[in-house]
């Protein structure tokens, strides 16, 4: 690459508008906090990539399993996932801003060429595995949206296996190359100028929107079933982590896991790559320090924590919550969710609306993978930024679309692979964004003084932990245990518990 410095985007194409909102944001500093408010509201932009990206088909399942197990009793545990990502965004941010350098040239540098380049490794694998899954769970929504409102059989059910019927391979595969197309236009853009890059912008503001919308209707719809003395106690960690004493299976008896599971996993590997370039594309440099930290938290942390609690919300007052049966239902999934959702705005309304919400979470998230390629496959070849060069590579997870009616899983090595990188390298991450945030050989006095920079170092040291438990526990899940069930021998049915 001939620099490491920016990206030919807006930096390069219209340095008189960056100018100008430098001076602008210099002027907004001095303003009430509602007129700051506002102007920084207005400038908000790398934050919906985040956003787009974590609300996937990971968020809405864990949501679902939280809500559908334990009610109001875990809204904390969201919230205070992504303030801790958002926090070690943050760090990144001020790196990035100060430096204004590639992550991936400037991190090589300082801490070594295999880590860095296992970063971007993880992050392609783990974007390319984890398509298929968001592919997946929109065609489901797809044809599930299609079977509530024309009343038409999409699936089959044969000894509890799922299987398409003709209409539903249609659907399937409408519902993907839909999504595909919309998503190559405006990820192409983004790439392109900077006009391009408000344009995608503006569709990522959208989707959430629909999303927040989507699911916001069928809590309203239930208003009158909201228990809100639970709702603020559900916030403030009242319960803390529920205990389930009488659990009918071993299984059903680690709600600790879950917890930890998702306080460690609100921010992906693939997040972690993109962020910076995503700073850099807007043409961001230190004097958008300010900006950065507005918009993790207005375009990140709020859409989040509003769409993950409103599904644990409806999964709570429309009845798939029962206090009576309060275990950890590890099986439970969106569409089954959906599917129990069909009476409550009245016959089928309830259920299509949280299908548009899935839909919408779905086309955020594989947008947002669309671009982290794009990236990443320039930085790790070492290519020289062209939107030609990115364009062809945003196409790199495209491959998923198989996963319309191909589960990713049934090739057990590929997820495997992707989680033992993915889930190895993000505290990795972490760990990286924490040193060089205080290294002030690097950064200089951006590094901070005083007591606001030991207590977000303190915060930093927590999210590290939390990450690293969290992967610990997603590896020994979708790793360690995948790789003992393959190498045991299979088990004896003896004659005697045949029938039962």
């Amino acid at each position: 690459m001939s620099s490491a410095k920016g990206l030919p985007m807006t930096a390069k194409w219209d340095p008189e508008r960056l100018q100008r909102e430098i001076q602008e944001l210099q002027e907004l500093q001095k303003k009430p906090f509602f007129q700051r408010f506002i102007g920084y509201l207005k400038r908000t932009g790398p934050g919906l990539l985040q956003s787009a990206m974590t609300l996937g088909a990971g968020s809405a399942s864990a949501s679902v399993i939280a809500g559908a197990s334990f009610g109001y009793k875990l809204l904390w545990v969201q919230p205070v996932a992504m303030f801790l990502g958002v926090c070690m965004l943050a760090a990144l941010a001020n790196i990035v801003l100060t430096t204004q350098e590639r992550p991936y040239t400037g991190f090589a540098r300082q801490v070594g060429w295999p880590l860095v380049f296992l970063w971007g490794l993880g992050t392609i694998i783990a974007t390319v595995v984890w398509h298929f899954a968001q592919y997946n769970l929109a065609a489901g929504a797809m044809r599930d949206l299609v079977e509530a409102i024309a009343g038409l059989q999409t699936e089959v059910v044969r000894e509890g296996i799922a299987e398409l019927t003709t209409v539903g391979l249609v659907v399937s595969w409408i519902a993907g190359l839909l999504i595909l197309s919309i998503n190559i236009f405006t990820t192409w853009n983004y790439g392109s100028h900077a006009r391009g890059i408000r344009l995608y912008e503006w569709f990522l503001r959208g989707v959430i929107a629909l999303v927040i919308i989507s699911f916001g209707i069928v809590v309203v719809a239930n208003w009158h079933r909201i228990d809100w003395l639970e709702v603020l106690r559900g916030f403030t960690g009242y319960y803390g982590i529920p205990a389930v004493a009488d659990a009918p299976s071993p299984q059903h008896r680690d709600s600790l896991t879950l917890v930890l599971g998702m306080l460690g996993a609100a921010v992906g590997i693939n997040m972690t790559f993109v962020y910076g370039y995503s700073l850099l594309a807007k043409g961001w440099g230190p004097a958008h320090k300010t900006l950065a930290k507005w918009d993790l938290a207005m375009s990140m942390f709020i859409p989040f924590v509003l769409v993950t609690s409103l599904i644990i919300l409806a999964m709570t007052v429309s009845g798939v919550y029962r206090p009576e049966e309060e275990f950890v239902k590890v099986g439970m999934k969106p569409l089954q969710a959906s599917k129990a959702l069909a009476g409550v705005l009245g016959a089928q309304l309830g259920r299509i609306v949280f299908d548009l919400g899935l839909l919408g979470m779905c086309c955020g998230a594989i947008s947002a993978h669309m671009v982290v390629s794009g990236f990443t496959m320039c930085e790790m070849l070492r290519l020289e930024y062209t939107p030609a060069r990115y364009r062809l590579f945003t196409l790199t997870p495209a491959i998923g679309i198989l996963g319309v009616v191909f589960s990713i899983d049934r090739v057990i090595w590929f997820p495997i692979v992707a989680s033992a990188i993915a889930f190895t390298m993000l505290p990795i991450a972490y760990l990286i964004f924490f040193i060089l945030n205080n290294s002030r050989s690097y950064i200089g006095e951006a590094v901070g003084r005083g007591v606001g920079r030991w207590v977000f170092n303190a915060i930093l040291i927590v999210a590290l932990v939390v990450a690293t438990i969290g992967s610990a526990i997603q590896l020994n899940r979708r790793v360690i245990q995948p790789i003992r069930q393959m190498l045991s021998p299979p088990a004896v049915i003896q004659p005697t518990s045949i029938g039962r």
